[in-house]
Protein backbone atom coordinates (compact mmCIF):
# COMPACT_ATOMS: atom_id res chain seq x y z
CA UNK A 1 0.00 0.00 0.00
CA UNK A 2 2.77 2.47 1.05
CA UNK A 3 5.18 1.85 -1.80
CA UNK A 4 1.77 2.11 -4.40
CA UNK A 5 0.41 5.51 -2.44
CA UNK A 6 4.29 6.68 -2.75
CA UNK A 7 4.37 6.23 -6.87
CA UNK A 8 0.78 7.52 -6.85
CA UNK A 9 2.30 10.96 -5.49
CA UNK A 10 5.25 11.09 -7.53
CA UNK A 11 3.58 10.00 -10.99
CA UNK A 12 0.65 12.52 -10.49
CA UNK A 13 3.06 15.39 -9.16
CA UNK A 14 5.45 15.04 -12.45
CA UNK A 15 2.46 14.43 -14.61
CA UNK A 16 1.10 17.92 -13.41
CA UNK A 17 4.31 19.42 -13.27
CA UNK A 18 4.81 18.64 -16.85
CA UNK A 19 2.15 19.00 -18.73
CA UNK A 20 0.96 22.37 -16.99
CA UNK A 21 2.82 24.29 -19.01
CA UNK A 22 0.94 22.84 -22.29
CA UNK A 23 -2.23 23.68 -21.04
CA UNK A 24 -1.69 27.15 -20.42
CA UNK A 25 -0.35 27.19 -24.30
CA UNK A 26 -3.91 25.46 -25.34
CA UNK A 27 -5.81 28.27 -23.89
CA UNK A 28 -3.60 31.04 -25.75
CA UNK A 29 -3.65 29.25 -29.45
CA UNK A 30 -7.54 28.79 -29.29
CA UNK A 31 -8.33 32.83 -28.14
CA UNK A 32 -5.37 33.44 -31.42
CA UNK A 33 -7.37 31.47 -33.57
CA UNK A 34 -10.91 32.58 -32.28
CA UNK A 35 -9.06 36.61 -33.30
CA UNK A 36 -8.15 34.91 -36.76
CA UNK A 37 -4.31 35.19 -35.10
CA UNK A 38 -1.47 32.21 -35.98
CA UNK A 39 -0.63 32.14 -32.07
CA UNK A 40 2.16 31.35 -30.04
CA UNK A 41 3.43 27.53 -30.49
CA UNK A 42 1.72 25.05 -28.13
CA UNK A 43 5.06 24.53 -26.53
CA UNK A 44 5.88 28.17 -25.88
CA UNK A 45 5.12 28.25 -22.22
CA UNK A 46 8.04 25.92 -22.05
CA UNK A 47 10.56 27.93 -24.08
CA UNK A 48 9.33 31.02 -21.76
CA UNK A 49 10.04 29.02 -18.76
CA UNK A 50 12.89 27.71 -19.95
CA UNK A 51 14.37 31.37 -20.90
CA UNK A 52 13.10 32.54 -17.53
CA UNK A 53 15.27 29.78 -15.64
CA UNK A 54 18.24 30.87 -17.04
CA UNK A 55 17.81 34.52 -16.22
CA UNK A 56 19.10 36.37 -13.14
CA UNK A 57 16.58 37.28 -10.78
CA UNK A 58 16.55 40.89 -9.91
CA UNK A 59 14.69 42.41 -6.58
CA UNK A 60 13.56 45.61 -6.02
CA UNK A 61 15.09 48.36 -4.04
CA UNK A 62 12.04 48.20 -1.61
CA UNK A 63 12.07 44.21 -1.27
CA UNK A 64 11.83 42.61 1.97
CA UNK A 65 13.08 39.04 2.38
CA UNK A 66 9.44 38.36 1.19
CA UNK A 67 10.02 38.21 -2.34
CA UNK A 68 12.80 36.35 -1.90
CA UNK A 69 10.71 33.49 0.02
CA UNK A 70 7.30 34.04 -1.59
CA UNK A 71 7.90 32.91 -4.76
CA UNK A 72 9.23 29.22 -3.11
CA UNK A 73 6.47 29.46 -0.83
CA UNK A 74 3.44 29.69 -3.80
CA UNK A 75 5.42 26.58 -5.63
CA UNK A 76 5.69 24.05 -2.03
CA UNK A 77 1.90 24.97 -1.48
CA UNK A 78 0.33 24.50 -4.81
CA UNK A 79 2.95 20.94 -5.28
CA UNK A 80 1.80 19.69 -1.71
CA UNK A 81 -1.89 20.28 -3.07
CA UNK A 82 -1.25 18.71 -5.96
CA UNK A 83 -0.10 15.50 -3.83
CA UNK A 84 -4.09 15.66 -3.26
CA UNK A 85 -5.65 15.39 -6.63
CA UNK A 86 -4.85 12.16 -8.54
CA UNK A 87 -4.63 12.96 -12.49
CA UNK A 88 -3.10 9.60 -13.97
CA UNK A 89 -3.20 7.03 -11.29
CA UNK A 90 -5.12 6.57 -8.11
CA UNK A 91 -4.57 3.55 -5.70
CA UNK A 92 -6.63 0.69 -4.55
CA UNK A 93 -7.98 1.03 -1.69
CA UNK A 94 -8.67 4.52 -2.25
CA UNK A 95 -7.24 6.62 0.53
CA UNK A 96 -4.56 9.07 -0.16
CA UNK A 97 -3.78 11.93 2.49
CA UNK A 98 -5.51 14.97 3.26
CA UNK A 99 -8.76 16.37 2.30
CA UNK A 100 -10.47 19.34 0.60
CA UNK A 101 -10.59 21.02 3.16
CA UNK A 102 -6.45 20.87 3.77
CA UNK A 103 -6.68 21.17 -0.39
CA UNK A 104 -8.56 24.61 -0.25
CA UNK A 105 -5.70 25.70 2.54
CA UNK A 106 -2.82 25.28 0.66
CA UNK A 107 -4.52 27.27 -2.31
CA UNK A 108 -5.32 29.93 0.25
CA UNK A 109 -1.49 29.92 1.33
CA UNK A 110 -0.38 30.03 -1.90
CA UNK A 111 -2.35 33.39 -2.70
CA UNK A 112 -1.56 34.69 0.63
CA UNK A 113 1.94 34.74 -0.59
CA UNK A 114 1.37 35.86 -3.84
CA UNK A 115 -0.54 38.72 -2.27
CA UNK A 116 2.32 39.91 0.17
CA UNK A 117 4.72 39.65 -2.85
CA UNK A 118 3.02 41.99 -4.80
CA UNK A 119 3.24 44.07 -1.61
CA UNK A 120 6.48 44.14 -1.41
CA UNK A 121 7.90 45.02 -4.12
CA UNK A 122 6.11 48.79 -3.00
CA UNK A 123 5.15 49.83 -6.61
CA UNK A 124 1.23 50.93 -7.02
CA UNK A 125 0.44 48.51 -9.77
CA UNK A 126 1.19 45.50 -7.42
CA UNK A 127 -0.17 47.06 -4.21
CA UNK A 128 -3.79 47.51 -6.53
CA UNK A 129 -2.92 44.12 -7.71
CA UNK A 130 -2.97 42.47 -4.33
CA UNK A 131 -6.00 44.83 -3.11
CA UNK A 132 -8.07 43.54 -6.07
CA UNK A 133 -6.84 39.92 -5.53
CA UNK A 134 -7.68 40.03 -1.87
CA UNK A 135 -11.45 41.86 -2.58
CA UNK A 136 -12.20 39.07 -5.00
CA UNK A 137 -11.12 36.14 -3.12
CA UNK A 138 -12.74 37.83 -0.04
CA UNK A 139 -16.31 37.34 -2.56
CA UNK A 140 -15.32 33.79 -4.04
CA UNK A 141 -14.11 32.37 -1.17
CA UNK A 142 -17.73 31.25 0.26
CA UNK A 143 -18.76 30.18 -2.86
CA UNK A 144 -15.64 27.75 -3.17
CA UNK A 145 -16.45 26.28 0.04
CA UNK A 146 -19.92 25.43 -0.65
CA UNK A 147 -18.91 24.03 -3.82
CA UNK A 148 -16.31 21.81 -2.34
CA UNK A 149 -19.38 21.01 0.22
CA UNK A 150 -21.40 19.84 -2.64
CA UNK A 151 -18.51 17.43 -3.64
CA UNK A 152 -18.43 16.22 -0.44
CA UNK A 153 -22.38 15.70 -0.26
CA UNK A 154 -22.29 13.63 -3.55
CA UNK A 155 -19.50 11.75 -3.20
CA UNK A 156 -20.17 11.06 0.53
CA UNK A 157 -15.95 11.78 1.94
CA UNK A 158 -13.47 14.71 2.07
CA UNK A 159 -10.90 12.90 0.79
CA UNK A 160 -10.67 13.52 -3.05
CA UNK A 161 -8.57 10.44 -3.73
CA UNK A 162 -11.78 8.69 -2.28
CA UNK A 163 -13.97 11.20 -4.86
CA UNK A 164 -11.99 10.38 -7.73
CA UNK A 165 -12.15 6.33 -6.91
CA UNK A 166 -15.60 6.23 -6.56
CA UNK A 167 -15.96 8.15 -9.93
CA UNK A 168 -14.16 5.59 -11.29
CA UNK A 169 -16.23 2.72 -9.94
CA UNK A 170 -19.53 4.73 -10.70
CA UNK A 171 -18.81 5.63 -14.12
CA UNK A 172 -20.06 8.43 -14.32
CA UNK A 173 -23.04 10.84 -12.15
CA UNK A 174 -26.46 11.09 -12.73
CA UNK A 175 -27.31 13.93 -15.83
CA UNK A 176 -28.45 16.39 -13.82
CA UNK A 177 -25.93 16.44 -10.48
CA UNK A 178 -23.68 15.95 -13.32
CA UNK A 179 -24.69 19.17 -15.43
CA UNK A 180 -24.90 21.48 -11.59
CA UNK A 181 -21.55 20.18 -10.38
CA UNK A 182 -19.68 20.53 -14.05
CA UNK A 183 -20.76 24.46 -14.10
CA UNK A 184 -19.88 24.89 -10.65
CA UNK A 185 -16.62 23.43 -10.73
CA UNK A 186 -16.39 25.54 -14.18
CA UNK A 187 -16.62 28.65 -12.12
CA UNK A 188 -14.49 28.04 -9.30
CA UNK A 189 -11.61 27.31 -12.33
CA UNK A 190 -12.40 30.85 -14.03
CA UNK A 191 -12.31 32.81 -10.94
CA UNK A 192 -9.36 30.65 -9.30
CA UNK A 193 -6.86 30.76 -12.44
CA UNK A 194 -7.71 34.47 -12.79
CA UNK A 195 -9.08 34.01 -16.16
CA UNK A 196 -11.83 36.21 -18.15
CA UNK A 197 -14.21 37.59 -17.32
CA UNK A 198 -12.74 37.43 -13.24
CA UNK A 199 -9.11 38.86 -14.40
CA UNK A 200 -7.29 39.25 -17.89
CA UNK A 201 -4.07 37.38 -17.65
CA UNK A 202 -2.45 39.06 -20.56
CA UNK A 203 -3.68 42.36 -20.10
CA UNK A 204 -0.75 45.05 -18.80
CA UNK A 205 -3.27 47.62 -18.97
CA UNK A 206 -3.24 49.15 -15.21
CA UNK A 207 -7.33 49.26 -14.84
CA UNK A 208 -7.56 45.86 -15.42
CA UNK A 209 -4.67 44.23 -14.04
CA UNK A 210 -4.63 41.76 -10.79
CA UNK A 211 -2.23 38.62 -11.29
CA UNK A 212 -0.47 40.65 -13.27
CA UNK A 213 -0.10 43.66 -11.63
CA UNK A 214 0.84 41.02 -8.48
CA UNK A 215 4.11 39.98 -10.31
CA UNK A 216 4.82 42.45 -12.22
CA UNK A 217 8.13 42.93 -10.62
CA UNK A 218 9.01 39.89 -10.43
CA UNK A 219 11.86 38.62 -13.13
CA UNK A 220 13.97 35.16 -13.46
CA UNK A 221 13.83 32.05 -11.71
CA UNK A 222 11.09 33.94 -9.12
CA UNK A 223 8.75 34.80 -12.65
CA UNK A 224 9.27 31.42 -13.67
CA UNK A 225 8.35 29.81 -10.33
CA UNK A 226 5.29 32.19 -10.18
CA UNK A 227 3.88 31.20 -13.53
CA UNK A 228 4.67 27.95 -13.11
CA UNK A 229 2.69 27.43 -9.77
CA UNK A 230 -0.04 29.81 -11.59
CA UNK A 231 0.17 26.73 -14.50
CA UNK A 232 -0.32 23.86 -12.08
CA UNK A 233 -3.04 25.55 -9.89
CA UNK A 234 -5.10 25.89 -13.04
CA UNK A 235 -4.49 22.24 -14.33
CA UNK A 236 -5.30 20.72 -10.19
CA UNK A 237 -8.59 22.24 -10.61
CA UNK A 238 -8.95 21.61 -14.26
CA UNK A 239 -8.31 17.81 -13.13
CA UNK A 240 -10.84 17.72 -10.60
CA UNK A 241 -13.63 18.77 -13.20
CA UNK A 242 -11.61 16.31 -15.47
CA UNK A 243 -11.35 13.19 -12.97
CA UNK A 244 -14.77 13.70 -11.47
CA UNK A 245 -17.22 14.35 -14.09
CA UNK A 246 -15.58 12.40 -16.80
CA UNK A 247 -13.42 9.84 -14.91
CA UNK A 248 -12.77 7.65 -17.38
CA UNK A 249 -9.29 6.31 -18.18
CA UNK A 250 -7.58 6.87 -14.69
CA UNK A 251 -5.52 3.97 -14.26
CA UNK A 252 -5.83 1.88 -11.04
CA UNK A 253 -3.21 -0.75 -11.63
CA UNK A 254 0.05 -0.05 -11.53
CA UNK A 255 1.58 -0.95 -14.35
CA UNK A 256 3.45 1.14 -17.39
CA UNK A 257 0.94 0.99 -20.45
CA UNK A 258 -2.07 1.37 -18.12
CA UNK A 259 -0.10 4.54 -16.56
CA UNK A 260 0.52 5.88 -20.24
CA UNK A 261 -2.58 5.19 -21.87
CA UNK A 262 -4.38 7.47 -18.54
CA UNK A 263 -1.44 10.43 -19.22
CA UNK A 264 -3.08 9.64 -22.91
CA UNK A 265 -6.56 10.46 -21.49
CA UNK A 266 -5.44 13.20 -19.26
CA UNK A 267 -3.98 15.05 -22.04
CA UNK A 268 -6.69 14.45 -24.56
CA UNK A 269 -9.64 15.53 -21.99
CA UNK A 270 -7.26 18.35 -20.85
CA UNK A 271 -6.92 19.75 -24.27
CA UNK A 272 -10.66 19.46 -24.95
CA UNK A 273 -10.97 21.50 -21.78
CA UNK A 274 -8.54 23.90 -22.49
CA UNK A 275 -10.84 24.62 -25.63
CA UNK A 276 -13.79 25.61 -23.87
CA UNK A 277 -11.76 27.51 -21.46
CA UNK A 278 -10.72 29.63 -24.93
CA UNK A 279 -13.95 29.62 -26.47
CA UNK A 280 -15.33 31.08 -23.37
CA UNK A 281 -12.58 34.00 -22.56
CA UNK A 282 -12.74 34.94 -26.07
CA UNK A 283 -16.61 34.55 -26.11
CA UNK A 284 -16.83 36.81 -22.79
CA UNK A 285 -15.72 40.64 -22.45
CA UNK A 286 -14.29 41.73 -18.62
CA UNK A 287 -16.75 42.14 -16.23
CA UNK A 288 -16.71 45.37 -13.94
CA UNK A 289 -15.33 44.78 -10.73
CA UNK A 290 -19.12 45.10 -9.12
CA UNK A 291 -20.72 42.80 -11.73
CA UNK A 292 -18.40 39.54 -10.16
CA UNK A 293 -20.71 38.57 -7.49
CA UNK A 294 -23.06 37.92 -10.10
CA UNK A 295 -21.52 35.25 -11.64
CA UNK A 296 -20.00 34.02 -8.03
CA UNK A 297 -24.10 33.38 -6.80
CA UNK A 298 -24.34 30.73 -9.88
CA UNK A 299 -22.31 28.77 -8.60
CA UNK A 300 -23.17 28.90 -5.33
CA UNK A 301 -26.88 28.48 -6.27
CA UNK A 302 -26.16 25.44 -8.50
CA UNK A 303 -23.84 24.25 -5.43
CA UNK A 304 -26.74 24.84 -2.57
CA UNK A 305 -29.20 23.45 -4.62
CA UNK A 306 -27.10 20.58 -5.30
CA UNK A 307 -26.63 20.09 -1.19
CA UNK A 308 -30.60 20.31 -0.92
CA UNK A 309 -31.10 17.40 -3.42
CA UNK A 310 -28.71 14.95 -1.74
CA UNK A 311 -29.46 15.69 1.32
CA UNK A 312 -33.66 15.59 0.70
CA UNK A 313 -33.80 13.23 -2.56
Amino acid sequence: MIPDFVLCCILNTAVVVLISPLFVSLVKKVKAWTQGRQGPPVFQTYYTLAKLLKKETIYSSQASWVSRVAPFACMAAILTASLFVPLVYVTEPYGGIGNIILFLYLLVVARFFMALLGLDAGSAFGGMGSSREMSVSAVIEPTTIIVFAALAFVFKTLNIFDMVGAAVSAGTLKTPILILLAISLFIILIVETSRIPVDNPETHLELTMIHEGMILEQSGKNLALMELSAAIKQTLLMALLINLIVPWGIATTLSAAAILAAAIFFIVKGSILALIIGLFESSMAKMRFFRLPGLFMMAFFFSTLIIIIEVFA
